[in-house]
């Protein structure tokens, strides 16, 4: 634990992804996507200029087929959880219909932008690549794999809606499974990518309100 807790950027990371998180979703929503943006370069420029291995990640042809198939399996299973959430929680179809008003905010192919080429790939480097590595390193992979999903499952805590905070807690131990497991970077990079644009823009579990 001691080596750890003394990696100050580990420690100021977390620390820094934590703040970031309740500033992005709990300041003025019409501004959303620029925090959520800012965000993504800040935590994912951390990851890069910290972690060597990081800065040489590859995506080649194997890469894009295991994260674009990777995605497909984790569509699925939010097409299942959205059915279960709005039958099971009380807000779930509310919170569930809250999430996707952010779509209205910007135009399909700005969104589309940001999220694939700087906040999903930044959620990776950072989430997966810093904070569950320096986990694994420190307490073992299985131990290690928790931690860094409750890290990013904790860190939407400040969201308030239960939805959302299950939903990003299952998907982070999805990529987080597969990264236990050896998937490299890259792919969990497609991974993330195509399913943020995918469920969120092209095809998502539910029709959300303009309103």
């Amino acid at each position: 634990m001691k080596k750890l807790f003394n990696d100050k950027v580990f420690v100021g990371g977390l620390l820094a992804a934590f703040g970031a998180f309740a500033l992005t979703f709990r300041g003025q929503r019409n501004q959303f996507w620029n925090r959520m943006t800012l965000t993504g370069l800040s935590l994912g420029s951390l990851a890069l200029t910290s972690r060597k291995e990081l800065r040489e990640t590859r995506i080649g042809p194997k890469d894009v087929a295991v994260g674009l198939g990777s995605a497909a399996g984790l569509y699925v299973i939010f097409q299942v959880g959205d059915r279960l959430a709005r039958i099971i929680l009380p807000r779930g179809a509310s919170e569930i219909d809250d999430i996707y008003k952010l779509q209205n905010l910007g135009s399909k192919w700005t969104l589309a932008a940001r999220l694939g080429t700087i906040i999903g790939p930044a959620e990776e480097l950072f989430w997966r690549g810093l904070v569950q590595k320096g986990f694994m390193d420190e307490y073992g992979k299985p131990l290690g794999t928790v931690l860094g999903v409750a890290s990013y499952g904790g860190a939407h805590l400040v969201t308030g809606n239960i939805t959302l905070i299950g939903a990003a807690t299952i998907a982070g131990g999805y990529w987080g499974t597969l990264y236990t497991l050896g998937v490299p970077m890259g792919a969990l990079i497609v991974s993330h990518m195509a399913w943020d644009i995918f469920i969120f823009l092209i095809a998502p579990t539910v029709q959300p309100n303009k309103s």
